[in-house]
């Protein structure tokens, strides 16, 4: 499919959902192979024309499962971010300290963004993003879904007094966000290699001062006097 001559997607009618074992391997395949050619080739230049010949079918049994491109575009990003959801939710160690739990946020999303390359991580932060309007509500739900645990995160440590309250949760979100955002464009842009174990604890170390709740400062700096003063009787 092109620009010129796209084919017109069967109408919801003559759409049929997805039944039975075969018709479910079928749309697992077509979004293992639109995850793939997504990758490679951007959002404008990936077509359904090249996904359905690397499957062996035809460009219509593609449109059978879903209405467009865009739609089986959001659906891969969609089941990426839900990978990258469950492995937060799944693996977070709820019982350890807040700032624990955030670096844990941090380098499971650097390590997922990249660990299949670069490809999605760029579909998302550029096209993805640029065509977020085009993408319509579906694209904002899906960022409000992914940033969902990152904000339970800091709305728990707000609730024990540990991250601030008076700066807004959304705000303290792009704080968490932004600098991630700008470490994996230099990957992307500038084929920057980085140890994302070392960069997570440096961003975390960077970050942290600025999210904990002011008092949270002052208690440590008394928590270590009183060592420090404890281990001066002793000497």
């Amino acid at each position: 499919m092109n620009a010129h001559t796209a084919p017109t997607a069967p109408s919801p009618a003559q759409r049929r959902a997805p039944a039975g074992a075969k018709a479910e391997q079928r749309v697992r395949d077509i979004l293992r192979v639109g995850r793939q050619v997504f990758a490679e080739r951007g959002y404008e230049r990936a077509t359904t024309t090249e996904i359905a010949k690397q499957l062996g079918i035809s460009e219509a049994t593609v449109f059978t499962y879903f209405h467009s491109k865009r739609e089986l575009c959001m659906r891969v990003i969609g089941d990426w971010y839900d990978e990258i959801i469950d492995a937060i939710e799944t693996g977070l160690p709820r019982e350890a300290p807040v700032r624990e739990q955030l670096e844990f946020v941090v380098h499971t999303h650097l390590r997922l963004f990249l660990i299949q390359g670069t490809g999605l991580c760029a579909l998302v932060l550029s096209e993805g993003r640029t065509k977020g309007q085009e993408f319509g509500d579906a694209f904002v739900e899906l960022q409000r879904r992914y940033t969902a645990p990152l904000m339970e995160l800091l709305a728990r440590g707000q609730a024990q007094g540990v991250v601030r309250q008076d700066i807004p949760l959304r705000l303290l979100r792009s704080l968490v966000f932004g600098p991630m955002e700008h470490m994996l464009w230099e990957v992307i842009i500038a084929g920057r290699q980085i140890d994302i174990d070392a960069s997570a604890r440096d961003l975390v170390a960077l970050l942290w001062p600025a999210l904990q709740a002011p008092d949270q400062e002052l208690l440590a700096l008394r928590a270590l006097r009183g060592q420090l003063e404890q281990a001066l009787r002793q000497a």
